[in-house]
């Protein structure tokens, strides 16, 4: 047998091939099109899928407004921030949220599923949130991604 053809290949920052790609999140539940952003991001999806580099691809996320909630999460999933001061915490329910800053939910879940490191950090600066279905990065000519929503 012989074992110089099995040759495991680590990609590097200098072979990486990155894709600009665009996934509509209108009718898409929360949290289903979070872990499918967070494997693009990480490039979990490609073959040459290495854990410590930058392989994934640039993902763009339209109408993130649209994007649904099942069951009563409209109304108990709350986000907590803190202001800094004694007794300052905060509490925003998802549809507060959803009506004041609907990119931050998006975001939010997503990068949760990603690392939480400096590939982390690099990995969530690939992703662009927008509200609406217009985006800036017509230029690099995004591949439309389809995500089945189960």
């Amino acid at each position: 047998m012989n074992t110089l053809s099995y040759k495991t290949v680590s990609a590097n920052k200098a072979t990486v091939s990155k894709e600009w790609v665009i996934v509509d999140a209108e009718g898409k539940v929360l949290g289903r099109l979070a872990t499918q952003v967070a494997m693009m991001l990480r490039g979990k999806n490609k073959t040459n899928y290495t854990p410590h580099v930058d392989c994934g691809d640039n993902v763009i996320v339209v109408n993130a407004d649209k994007v649904v909630l099942t069951g009563e999460k409209w109304n108990d999933k709350e986000y907590v921030r803190h202001t800094g001061y004694p007794g300052g915490q905060r509490f925003t329910t998802a549809s507060e949220m959803l009506r004041k800053n609907p990119i931050f939910l998006v975001e939010n879940a997503v990068r949760g599923m990603l690392p939480k490191n400096r590939l982390g950090s690099a990995l969530f600066r690939n992703l662009h949130v927008y509200t609406g279905t217009a985006h800036p990065h017509e230029a690099q000519k995004p591949k439309k991604i389809e995500i089945e929503n189960k």
